[in-house]
C-alpha cells in the first residue's frame, strides 16, 4: 500500500474562504500534485460555488439558507454532508475512500454519526482551534467531533499539547503552507483598481484579515489604530473577509459603537473601511497595497495570514503568543501583547517606520520556503498510510 495511490476525501464546512477552507482547497490541490485521487466535501447554500477553483473532485452538498440560529444551521450542514457523502460512496462502490479526513466540528460530526451508523469504518480529524461555546449542543459537537475520530491532527503544537493536556487526545502536529507564489506575483489591474475600488486609498494602509471578530482582537486593533492615527492623520484600517458562519454580530456592534466614539467614520474612503466577502484575487491584492498587515489574534490555529501577508512583501504585526511564537521570530515580523492596544500602535509604528528591522532576503525566505504545501501533503501521507484498513466501507 505504500506506493499505492490513495483514495482520499477530504471534509471541510463552507465554500467559503476561511484558514480551514483554504488549508482544505491548497492541502488537496499538493495531494493531486503528488498522484493521489481526492474528493473535496463541503455545504453549500443555494448551489454556491467553491471560492476557489481547484484540481479535485468537488462534491458540494446543499443546504437550505433559512436556518434561525446557529445550532439549526449546523444540524443542516451535518445532515447535507451525510447525504453527500452516501451518494458519493453508492456511486463509487465498491472502491470507496482509503481516508476520509474532516477538518473542522461539522464534518466531524457527519462522519462521527456516519460511523456509528455502519456506514464508514473510521475518519481522521484536524483540529484547527477550538472555540469556547455556550451552547451545549455546539460544545457537544465540537468535542464529539474529535474524541470519535481514529486519529487527530493539529496545525500548531500549541494545540497539539492542548489537546493532550486538557483532553486526553494523542494528537501530532501537521503544518499549514502557503502558496507563496500566488501572494508574490503582481496583477497590476486588481492590484490598482480594486483598492481604488473600495475606498481604499490612505497614507499608511493598515490591513487586517478575517472580518470583525472577537477571537481576531479587532476591537484592541481597533483602540490602537486611533492611537496610530494621532500621527498619522490619512491612516486607513482596512477590514477585509470575514465569512464566518459564528454569529458575531453583537461583537460588531461594539466595533462600531467604539469607532464612533473615537472619531473614526466607517465607509469606503473614510478611516476604516469595511470590505466583507471578497473575491478570491481580492486578498492578495489588498495585501500587496498594505503598508503593514495586522494580526493580533487572541487565539489561532496556525495563523496563515501571516504566512501570506510576507509572501506578499508586506511587513507583518502578530501577536507574541503560541502558536506564532513557534515558527516566527524578530527576524520576520513586529511582535504586540494583543491585549495592549499602546504595544500594537508602537507595533504598527515600528512596522510602518524601520522595514529593516525584517530579514526579507534570509529568514523570511526560509520560512515560506519551510511551509510549503507539499511538505504538508507528504506529511499527511505519512500518518494516512498508517491507516490499516480503509476509511469507508
Amino acid at each position: 500500500m505504500k506506493d499505492t495511490p490513495l483514495r482520499i476525501a477530504l471534509f471541510t464546512h463552507s465554500v467559503n474562504p476561511r484558514g480551514g477552507v483554504v488549508h482544505t482547497l491548497e492541502l488537496g490541490r499538493a495531494l493531486v500534485a503528488e498522484g493521489h485521487d481526492v474528493t473535496i466535501f463541503a455545504p453549500t447554500e443555494n448551489g454556491a460555488p467553491m471560492f476557489r477553483p481547484s484540481p479535485c473532485q468537488i462534491a458540494l452538498a446543499n443546504v437550505a439558507s433559512h436556518a434561525v440560529d446557529t445550532v439549526s444551521m449546523v444540524q443542516t450542514r451535518i445532515d447535507a454532508l451525510k447525504r453527500a457523502l452516501k451518494a458519493t460512496l453508492r456511486a463509487r462502490a465498491p472502491a470507496g475512500f482509503d481516508v476520509l479526513h474532516a477538518q473542522d466540528s461539522i464534518s466531524g460530526n457527519a462522519l462521527a454519526e456516519l460511523r456509528a451508523e455502519g456506514a464508514i469504518r473510521g475518519f481522521v480529524r484536524t483540529v484547527h482551534h477550538l472555540d469556547a461555546f455556550r451552547d451545549p449542543r455546539l460544545a457537544q459537537w465540537q468535542r464529539r467531533a474529535y474524541t470519535d475520530a481514529d486519529a487527530v491532527f493539529c496545525v500548531s503544537d500549541v494545540w497539539t499539547q492542548m489537546m493532550k493536556t486538557r483532553f486526553g487526545i494523542d494528537a501530532v502536529t501537521v503544518n499549514n503552507g502557503v502558496d507563496a507564489q500566488r501572494f508574490r506575483a503582481a496583477h497590476e489591474m486588481d492590484d490598482v483598481t480594486l483598492p481604488a475600488d473600495l475606498g481604499v486609498h490612505g497614507d499608511p494602509i493598515v490591513l487586517a484579515v478575517g472580518g470583525i471578530e472577537e477571537r481576531k482582537n479587532t476591537l484592541q486593533l481597533l483602540e490602537a489604530f486611533a492611537l496610530l492615527r494621532k500621527t498619522r492623520r490619512d491612516a486607513q484600517l482596512v477590514i477585509a473577509g470575514g465569512a464566518s458562519l459564528l454569529d458575531h454580530d453583537a461583537y460588531t456592534r461594539r466595533f462600531v459603537a467604539r469607532a464612533a466614539e473615537l472619531g473614526l467614520p466607517i465607509g469606503p474612503g473614510e478611516a476604516i473601511v469595511v470590505t466583507g466577502v471578497l473575491d478570491d484575487d481580492a486578498i492578495p491584492a489588498l495585501m500587496r497595497r498594505a503598508d503593514a498587515v495586522a494580526m493580533v489574534s487572541l487565539r489561532e490555529g496556525f495563523g496563515l495570514v501571516v504566512l501570506e501577508a510576507l509572501s506578499s512583501g508586506a511587513p507583518v504585526v502578530v501577536s507574541q503568543i503560541a502558536p506564532f511564537t513557534e515558527y516566527l521570530n524578530g527576524r520576520v515580523c513586529y511582535w504586540a501583547q494583543p491585549h495592549d492596544a499602546h504595544s500594537i500602535a508602537a507595533a504598527l509604528q515600528r512596522a510602518l517606520d524601520d522595514r529593516r528591522g525584517i530579514d526579507v532576503t534570509d529568514a523570511v525566505s526560509a520560512l515560506l520556503q519551510r511551509f510549503s504545501w507539499r511538505a504538508s501533503a507528504l506529511r499527511h501521507l505519512a500518518l494516512y498510510r498508517g491507516c490499516a484498513q480503509p476509511a469507508s466501507v
